[in-house]
C-alpha cells in the first residue's frame, strides 16, 4: 500500500510539473517590456540606430509641436523627478488621448540622438469620465 501511494505522489508531482510547463513556460516570451527614458539611455549601446524597442514615461508639458504629419515632443521618467529626457520625433496619428503630461508608450528606434517612434500607446486610468456636454442635463 505504501509503494502504491508513493507511485500515485510521484505521478501526480509529474503531471503538476507538466501541467505548470505547459501553462506558464512560454510566459515570459509573450510578455512585451518597455524601457523607461534613464533605462534607454543607459542601454543606449544595446539599440543601436534602425533596432526597434519600446520607450514609455510622461509626455513633458509645453514640449509637444505638430507639423504636418510628424509630432515632436520630449518623454521624461514617469516616476520620482524627472532625471532623463529624450526629445521624440512620432510619424503618423497619435494616439486619440495623446496630450502633454499623459503617459505613453512609443514602438520605433534611435536616429541620431532622438527616437523616432511611428507606433503610440498612451497609459490612462480606469476611471472613466464622459465629456462635458454643451447642451446640459437631458
Amino acid at each position: 500500500m505504501k509503494r502504491y501511494r508513493l507511485l500515485a505522489f510521484s505521478g501526480a508531482g509529474v503531471v503538476a510539473v507538466l501541467l505548470g510547463l505547459l501553462f506558464f513556460g512560454n510566459l515570459n516570451e509573450n510578455l512585451v517590456y518597455y524601457l523607461t527614458p534613464d533605462e534607454a539611455l543607459d542601454q543606449r549601446g544595446d539599440y543601436p540606430d534602425g533596432r526597434r524597442f519600446q520607450l514609455g514615461g510622461l509626455v513633458e508639458p509645453d514640449s509637444v509641436t505638430e507639423s504636418g504629419d510628424e509630432l515632436r515632443f520630449v518623454v521624461v521618467a514617469d516616476a520620482g523627478p524627472y532625471s532623463a529626457s529624450i526629445p521624440v520625433i512620432h510619424h503618423g496619428a497619435p494616439a486619440q488621448l495623446f496630450q502633454a503630461g499623459i503617459g505613453v508608450v512609443l514602438e520605433g528606434s534611435w536616429q541620431g540622438g532622438e527616437f523616432v517612434s511611428d507606433t503610440m500607446k498612451v497609459k490612462h486610468d480606469e476611471n472613466y469620465r464622459p465629456p462635458d456636454s454643451a447642451g446640459g442635463d437631458r
